[in-house]
């Protein structure tokens, strides 16, 4: 396949560690990747600056890198209810306004880009690390975006849902939601790029033909988190799109890129 390492980026999240898992654990194909795992808002940066090979990204971030990189078909992030959440602290009575501090997990993911769409006013961002947010709000610092596991956990620590920033994108584009996707350098070519694209959706499969079990990658990854919610955190975001973006998959991503021309001065 090529004589040299792979770079590859994906967050530890359970929905990157099992589309990942069986390609960089398991030998699917003979490949050797040099692995990265970060959140996500690192990984659009890095792709920004072109570092690795093939990565994780928002699709928030993905019209600003389409001179440089390709995106795959495989291992999106894309679907129905599957959007950020805006939250409040709990008994909080202010609810929104557009002076509000509100943080955001990082300026180049698709959470802000959806948050923008609903309240292209705002005039107090704070960008933080995606799990940062909760104890921002908990502090009683102002609002946050929440994503990833976030949206399993907020309601039992007493944060209020004020709205899904998915449902509003929905509502307003009639498109599924792009949420992350995978990119890989042009310079890698087209023959490497599709036998990765391959092995990337070749790897997924064989993560779903294990599921439910969790993997020790999977759950090592995870931190904390208990695997009741790694199973809702994988069944919520890895899916058909996953597997292959198709055509209602890259409409929808077509969507994003034309909201994303008529806003990006606001973003």
């Amino acid at each position: 396949m090529t004589n040299r390492k792979i770079s590859l980026g994906f967050s530890p999240c359970p929905n990157d560690t099992f589309i990942f898992d069986q390609m960089v654990n398991a030998s699917v194909g003979d490949a050797a990747f040099e692995v990265y795992m970060e959140d996500v808002q690192t990984l659009n940066e890095w792709a920004l600056q072109g570092r690795l090979d093939v990565t994780k990204i928002s699709y928030g971030v993905w019209p600003m890198l389409k001179d440089r990189y390709v995106l795959l078909h495989a291992g999106s992030a894309l679907g129905r209810g599957v959007g950020p959440l805006l939250i409040a602290p709990p008994g909080n009575s202010e609810r929104y306004s557009d002076e509000t501090p509100v943080a955001i997990p990082g300026k180049n993911t698709t959470a802000h880009l959806l948050f923008s769409l609903a309240f292209p006013d705002s005039k107090n961002k704070i960008f933080l690390r995606y799990d940062e947010i909760e104890p921002f709000v908990l502090a009683g610092k102002g609002l946050g975006v929440i994503i990833h596991e976030n949206r399993f956990t907020y309601s039992g620590k007493g944060l209020i849902k004020i709205i899904d920033l998915g449902d509003f994108w929905e509502s307003s584009t009639g498109a599924p939601i792009p949420l992350g996707g995978i990119v890989a350098k042009k310079e890698l070519g087209k023959e490497l790029i599709s036998d990765i694209d391959f092995r990337i959706r070749e790897s997924i499969e064989l993560s779903f033909a294990r599921y439910p079990r969790l993997s020790d990658f999977i759950r090592s990854n995870a931190r904390e988190m208990d695997e009741e919610v790694m199973r809702h955190h994988i069944d919520l975001y890895v899916n058909e799109y996953s597997l292959a973006l198709g055509e209602p998959g890259m409409k929808a991503v077509k969507v994003l890129e034309e909201v994303f021309a008529r806003m990006n001065p606001r973003v």
